[in-house]
């Protein structure tokens, strides 16, 4: 009875849940929680709150106390959705460190954790007022349009009418509509994640009886024999299958599904709704093995040993030395440990390349995520993470926010790679970094590897932060590939160019594919020419959104903005002068294939870049068409120098050097190096030497010579020094603000008090305002801040502190009207 009592009296408990909401809000909203939910509130769930005026929300629940807010009065919770949290705590203490360190707010991390299906949508629904008779003869035609809607459909919701009238902004319509009670307008917050349900068939327990089923046998056959075929299908399919799905039971007994149907009616069958996964994997087993050469092996053991008191490890092996068979044996030890492991890829189309190979060690205990897998996937991932079932996760910078619990393991392939950082929107997090001080919480294990090491990484292994091991030699004793750089300016003087090819590039494809061997081109930019140039006037087409030039491309005869996306049909006459004299310059992938086409027409070819990956097994069937040779030569972007292994492909082709070494940025000359050697390393992985040829302007640049020499050593030692001069990572923190404006004179004024006001804080360590290179995208115009912060006698976490305050104190000015201020630490 006691205890009966104490039940009762927590039942009748005020509390009071802090939640994180989707927004980009500074502070925690803290709501009361009605007394009938006391008992099924917990941190990690989510729940329905009504936010501002009008709007729900889905939440998480932060915390759980029993303390009001002391500033306003906590309105309710509307709703608890889930039965167990699917959140964990220590995800929530990952989030506000991300917060904390990217200068972002935790709902925006949230909005970039949580799988768009598992947040809510909160659809505003019209319906027409049934109390309201309505007059047509007074509707406007937009009106008019929506009744007529309403009429057919009773309820609809905004997003089904912007599509009806062509435009977004349909709000002032319905509430003309609303003031005028033609419409009742109302919000409803919709469960988007659904379950994949499929149908199984059993038999009526009742007929398990022998006699049962042969009365039954004789009665079908009599009076409904394509219902007793039915029943002999399910007979046979129940002996090699443990579930029959009506489906199954359909095709093989060739009854219609109104057959099945009646049995189900007369309860002979038994029909029942089972979820099933989306996730489209063949059971396997895991059982492949291989054995370690003896580099590997000492590579292996050098990086265990290590792991005894480093908590990250560096491993530095050149292209195709057996990288991946070492982190095999690692996620083997972690498994046999009973813990998790996470494996990230620096790109979405590695996975597909990656997973395959992988499968043969791990079967069905390993996952795959990334973000292009649907809504409804990505939840069924999340949640096999949740409940245990996948030891061994694989995955994109994405991947980090999965709710592992028994984390032990995390290796981050190509580490250097900047796809591991977000851009936009927040959090700008570089999933690396994030996922080092995931693995802390955990006291997991980091694995770094790269053929091309970044030099923070490199400089914390050679300042003992970090562990470190090197595999000098390619697998199995395959030479390096052999690469020759030829002068483009030569060529052109002894007019041996063809198109953009030097004669030595034509001639090595023609021999590969004489031979029946692949050739991969490089060409880092994709459309087929980025700038239309009048040969009169000068004039050039640019975005009416941004200051770029238009890209051509030929697929669509379109000209298009790479940075927002707006298109327009290209042009035949000048529209400054009305020549007709207009040219192509310069050339990206899609005029490299076109090309190609007309140099070897013989020659099977195909493309791999934004453009033709944008599908979703797009990818993955391009590599197929590349592992069965149906693809002599592949044209790509940077897509094409991560990660690949063909068996086949023999000669590389770098169409122009010099547009990664011209770029304006103190990492041009490492990412350069980088590029240019993962680029070179897809040649010749398997018995046969591959060749590279690099063409370029300024075939005797130091880091091209570095390339050659395969001397990433020199690179660091050289670059080194100058990121020390000129107070650079390593050395130094960079943090950089991104002011934006629709107006540019009130950005000029804006960026200017926003630096002054840091200034007063760190002196001479604030650099700018200044314009970037590209100085308005989508109609704001951009001036960028630099900070730089000193590594070790200054604090990150005061300096950040004071940025906030900064920043909230600009915001609270009349001049920061219309402003963002977006800060980016540790830019890339």
């Amino acid at each position: 009875m006691l205890e009966f009592a104490e039940t009762r009296h927590a039942d009748r408990l005020t509390l009071f849940a802090e939640v994180i909401l989707p927004l980009a809000i500074s502070k925690n909203y803290t709501y009361r929680v009605p007394f009938e939910l006391n008992n099924v509130v917990a941190v990690g769930k989510r729940v329905v709150v009504q936010f501002g005026k009008s709007k729900l929300y889905t939440a998480i629940i932060r915390s759980i106390s029993t303390e009001a807010p002391e500033r306003y009065e906590a309105k309710y919770l509307m709703e608890v959705l889930d039965d167990k949290p699917v959140v964990t705590v220590q995800q929530l203490e990952f989030w506000k460190w991300l917060a904390d360190y990217y200068l972002c707010n935790v709902g925006e991390v949230m909005s970039a954790a949580l799988p768009s299906a598992l947040k809510l949508a909160s659809e505003t629904r019209i319906m027409l007022n049934p109390d309201e008779a309505v007059d047509r003869s007074l509707l406007h035609d937009k009106e008019f349009l929506i009744v007529d809607a309403l009429d057919l459909q009773p309820i609809l919701t905004v997003s089904d009418i912007v599509k009806l009238l062509g435009q977004k902004t349909v709000m002032p319509v319905l509430k003309s509509m609303f003031d005028k009670n033609i419409i009742y307008i109302s919000e409803e917050v919709t469960e988007r994640y659904k379950p994949r349900k499929r149908t199984y068939i059993k038999l009526n327990p009742i007929y398990e009886d022998n006699d049962q089923l042969r009365a039954l046998f004789v009665q079908l056959e009599r009076r409904a024999p394509k219902q007793a075929d039915a029943i002999l299908a399910y007979i046979k399919l129940s002996r090699e299958q443990k579930l029959v799905s009506k489906n199954d039971l359909v095709d093989a007994s060739g009854a219609g599904a109104s057959i099945i149907k009646a049995l189900t009616d007369k309860k002979i069958l038994i029909a029942e709704d089972k979820n099933v996964s989306r996730l489209y994997y063949d059971t396997l087993e895991a059982g492949a093995t291989f054995t370690l050469n003896e580099a590997q092996q000492n590579a292996l053991d050098s990086i265990r040993a290590q792991f005894n008191d480093k908590e990250v490890v560096l491993l530095h092996g050149v292209t195709s030395s057996g990288k991946t068979q070492v982190y095999i044996r690692l996620v083997e030890d972690a498994i046999q440990a009973g813990k998790q492991v996470l494996y990230l890829l620096p790109e979405i189309a590695l996975t597909t390349h990656v997973i395959e190979r992988l499968r043969k060690y791990f079967g069905n205990d390993i996952g795959v995520y990334h973000s292009r897998f649907t809504d409804n996937e990505r939840v069924e991932v999340w949640q096999k993470v949740l409940n245990h079932e996948y030891k061994v996760v694989l995955g994109a910078r994405s991947s980090v926010f999965l709710p592992f619990d028994n984390l032990g393991l995390i290796i981050i392939d190509e580490e250097h790679e900047t796809s591991y950082k977000q851009f936009d929107p927040a959090p700008r997090y570089n999933a690396r970094d994030a996922a080092i001080y995931l693995a802390s919480r955990y006291q997991a294990k980091v694995l770094l590897g790269s053929a091309t090491p970044s030099f923070e990484s490199y400089f914390n292994a050679r300042t003992k932060k970090y562990g470190f091991a090197e595999l000098t030699e390619r697998f199995g004793g395959v030479s390096l590939p052999e690469i020759e750089v030829v002068s483009i300016t030569e060529e052109t003087k002894r007019k041996t160019m063809q198109s953009h090819f030097t004669s030595v590039l034509m001639k090595d494809m023609q021999t590969a594919i004489e031979n029946k061997e692949q050739v991969i081109l490089f060409q880092n930019r994709r459309g087929y020419a980025p700038v239309l140039v009048c040969r009169v006037c000068a004039f050039t087409p640019r975005c009416i959104n941004c200051d770029v030039s238009l890209t051509f491309h030929k697929s669509s005869s379109q000209l298009h903005c790479h940075y927002c996306g707006y298109k327009e049909e290209t042009l035949n006459t000048c529209p400054a002068c009305g020549s007709t004299h207009l040219e192509y310059k310069g050339f990206g992938t899609e005029k490299i294939e076109d090309e190609l086409q007309v140099l070897l027409p013989e020659a099977r070819i195909a493309r791999m870049d934004l453009d033709t990956t944008r599908a979703r097994n797009a990818y993955q069937n391009m590599l197929n068409d590349l592992e069965e040779k149906r693809i002599d030569i592949l044209v790509g972007t940077q897509m094409v120098a991560k990660g690949l292994d063909f068996s086949d492909v023999t000669v590389i082709g770098i169409i122009n050097a010099d547009s990664l070494l011209k770029y304006p940025d103190y990492r041009a000359n490492e990412r350069s190096f980088q590029m240019l050697a993962q680029v070179s390393g897809r040649a010749g992985r398997r018995g046969k030497q591959g060749k590279v040829v690099i063409q370029a302007y300024n075939p005797h640049h130091r880091v091209v010579d570095q390339v050659i020499r395969n001397d990433y050593k020199e690179l660091y030692l050289t670059e080194i020094e100058e990121r020390k001069s000129f107070k650079y990572p390593p050395f130094y923190r960079i943090i950089q603000m991104d002011v934006k404006h629709k107006d540019a004179e009130r950005l000029f004024h804006q960026a200017e008090y926003l630096a002054n006001e840091l200034r007063k804080h760190f002196g001479d360590r604030v650099i700018g305002p200044e314009f970037p290179l590209i100085s308005r995208i989508r109609n704001f115009y951009i001036k960028s801040i630099m900070l730089k912060f000193e590594r070790d006698t200054i604090s990150i976490v005061k300096v950040k502190t004071i940025i906030r305050e900064v920043i909230l104190q600009f915001q609270t000015t009349k001049l920061s009207k219309g402003c963002l201020v977006q800060p980016d630490v540790d830019p890339y």
